[in-house]
């Protein structure tokens, strides 16, 4: 498989491996939040939502902007599609390797000239 250049692939799977942010993510697929929103159904602090959405904010997951006093949050949807490309290209991979392996089996067992194999004996 390819290895690929997305400055946002290992910030992004960094990211979404803490399961806070990923909760973050989920409010925020529902419209953009502020700190004080999103902090809400969790039992941490403001500060610590702070760090959660600064990494969020480095992978290229969300962005941040001020409004006023307001400070809302909104998701990025480019960066996760990104992501979501590179694991269904990983899928293709897997999907014809075992396509291959399916159809290696099915010849072995119709195929009585193909050689078998032989247990080992103990």
């Amino acid at each position: 498989m390819k290895r690929t250049d997305s400055p946002h692939l290992d910030a992004t799977f960094a990211a979404l491996a803490d399961p806070t942010r990923r909760a973050i993510l989920a409010r925020l697929a529902q419209g953009e939040a502020t700190v004080m929103e999103l902090a809400q159904p969790f039992a941490m602090s403001q500060p610590a939502i702070s760090k959660h959405l600064k990494v969020l904010e480095r992978a290229g997951l969300i962005t941040r902007s001020r409004e006023g006093t307001r400070r809302p949050c909104r998701l990025v949807a480019q960066t996760l599609a990104e992501a979501s490309g590179w694991l269904d290209k990983c899928r293709e991979t897997w999907e014809a390797n075992f396509a291959r392996l399916d159809n290696l089996l099915a010849e072995m067992q119709t195929d009585p000239s193909r050689p078998q194999r032989r247990k080992p004996r103990r």
